[in-house]
């Protein structure tokens, strides 16, 4: 792609969150050419924000690994969107795997994650996979960010995070994982995005700190660092022009955004005691060589 050249149509979103089946084009959270192996057979996982963007990406893939795939979403604003992946799931969970349940809630508060924790183990008795990913962002400048706002993007981004561990850990034992979505932005910053930016820096913190906590009881904490990736997030917090040249900025090496099944095997691979049984405290980065020394 040339330099300048727009990847997207410009596009925005009057509200947030997002809602993917507005975008276009839409999304890629499924790899035809995929070939599953059940590596997350009879695993249970939940998956915060799990709706759309990234959250669809991954619950798509561990249902095709064989896991038990719970999400959460905003009920009212997201419905549509969580519809479609619960059908989504449904297609895609193998034989062996309980039927998929999609949670809405609103996960700033406490009771309201502790509530989603008890459901999901009244329903399938256990927690093996965690991943907190749920995320609100909006462009501002600092003199625009006031305490409602910058509460709202913080119990959406950080506090959730909290929560959510606090009542899934009475319920996961070890070879358990928590995965944690921060982003590119806690490494590089995002001069428009301060607030967001913050909370992702919030969450490698709490990464790297659950992480050596949580050793001794077997579990393992990480994260995920997102660079400029296609979901609902961008054209409902984006300039139109902003939108159209995700991914073509200076310095990102590949010169192009991702797409969420670029990311979702991260996921994949740090819910999989296989794979990734020597990881933790660390962050994964795809993405497309924006950062090169995270």
């Amino acid at each position: 792609m040339a330099s300048g050249d727009y990847e997207f149509p410009p596009q925005t979103q009057p509200t947030q969150p997002g809602k993917e089946y507005l975008m276009h084009p839409p999304p890629q959270f499924n790899d035809p050419q995929y070939k599953p192996s059940n590596k997350l057979q009879g695993k249970v996982a939940v998956v915060t924000g799990g709706d759309s963007g990234i959250g669809r990406a991954v619950c798509n893939l561990f249902a095709l690994e064989g896991a038990t795939v719970v999400f959460t979403y905003v009920k009212g604003d997201e419905d549509k969107d969580a519809s479609d992946t619960l059908e989504i799931i449904r297609k895609a969970k193998t034989e062996d795997a309980k039927d998929p349940m999609a949670i809405p809630t609103d996960l700033g508060y406490d009771e309201n994650c502790k509530r989603v924790v008890e459901e999901v183990v009244k329903a399938y008795g256990c927690i093996d996979i965690l991943v907190n990913n749920a995320a609100e962002q909006h462009e501002n400048k600092l003199e625009d960010i006031d305490e409602p706002l910058l509460e709202r993007v913080f119990r959406t981004n950080i506090f959730s995070y909290f929560f959510m561990t606090r009542h899934a850990l009475k319920h996961m034992k070890g070879g358990s994982s928590i995965i944690n979505t921060t982003s590119v932005n806690a490494y590089k910053g995002y001069a428009t995005l301060v607030d967001y930016s913050s909370t992702k820096g919030a969450i490698v913190g709490f990464t790297r700190a659950l992480a050596l906590q949580l050793v001794d009881r077997g579990i393992r904490v990480n994260g995920v660092a997102p660079g400029p990736i296609w979901t609902p997030l961008i054209p409902s917090s984006l300039s139109a022009k902003d939108t159209a040249q995700l991914g073509t900025e200076a310095g990102i090496a590949m010169k192009r955004a991702g797409q969420p099944v670029e990311v979702a095997p991260s996921y994949l691979f740090l819910a999989t005691n296989q794979y990734s049984s020597y990881f933790t405290g660390q962050v994964l980065h795809p993405n497309g060589g924006m950062i090169v020394n995270a």
